[in-house]
């Protein structure tokens, strides 16, 4: 099992020219200011992608579609958008219900089979809205290419403070069983990165932990670099 892999969360053209220079694995598009997956305006996302092709330094890309309620027409809509302007990777949001999640979710992925068959997707599920991981090979039959786990409340605790290891684990299992590229996030700290790279997953997602003012605030690239050699650092134990 290998470390993993460091997505830093930028907010405008600048941070991405910041994360493109300390080399992130994946540079995540994402508008903190309206939300847990803020979207970039799609004329910026056009930009951006121009300026990341011209590095070419082995970095991925990724864009958020906006944060949306579990509706099928307004998330085919907003992926559809998003998966027009080329970048690499399209994440979205999935707020599913307490109760009737498995009924609720099925339209939306009908709805978004058809991008996933040109566009690679990230289907992001929220730790603090209890999520049933029995759904995730329902992302890889809708050809999505890979799940994540975030939290939709910054302000509610971490990660860790939702899901203990024994969950996160069974979530990194079942999704690389089928296939799914993995991550976790959601409002990660230093601390967290030993604890997350033993459960496996390909990338840990930071935004809050890499600014001086809370994750609204400006990248630090200070922070950026303590974030990059602590992920870098880990070492994962294949058992």
């Amino acid at each position: 099992m290998s470390t993993p892999g460091f997505l830093a969360s930028v907010a405008n053209l600048e941070e991405m020219e910041t994360a493109l220079a300390f080399g992130v694995d994946i540079v995540d598009l994402k508008n903190p200011a309206e939300g847990a997956l803020g979207a970039w305006p799609i004329a910026m996302i056009e930009l951006a992608l121009a300026r990341w092709r011209e590095h070419g330094n082995g970095s991925n890309l990724s864009a958020t579609v906006g944060d949306h309620p579990l509706d099928a027409a307004t998330l085919a809509q907003a992926a559809t958008r998003t998966a027009a302007t080329g970048v690499p990777l399209v994440k979205i949001g999935f707020a599913l219900p307490a109760q009737g999640a498995e009924a609720a979710l099925a339209p939306c992925l009908f709805a978004l089979a058809p991008i996933a068959r040109d566009a690679r997707l990230i289907a992001v599920l929220f730790a603090d809205q209890a999520p049933d991981t029995s759904l995730v090979p329902a992302f890889a039959a809708a050809g999505f290419a890979g799940v994540m786990l975030d939290t939709a409340d910054k302000t509610a605790g971490g990660l860790r403070h939702h899901l203990d290891a024994a969950a996160l684990a069974r979530f990194v299992d079942i999704a690389r069983a089928h296939g799914l590229m993995t991550g976790l996030a959601g409002a990660l700290k230093l601390a967290d990165v030993a604890p997350l790279a033993a459960v496996g997953p390909d990338y840990l997602g930071f935004r809050g932990a890499l600014c001086a003012e809370g994750r609204t605030g400006a990248l630090d690239p200070q922070r950026l670099a303590a974030v990059a050699r602590a992920v870098r650092g880990a070492h994962v134990v294949a058992v």
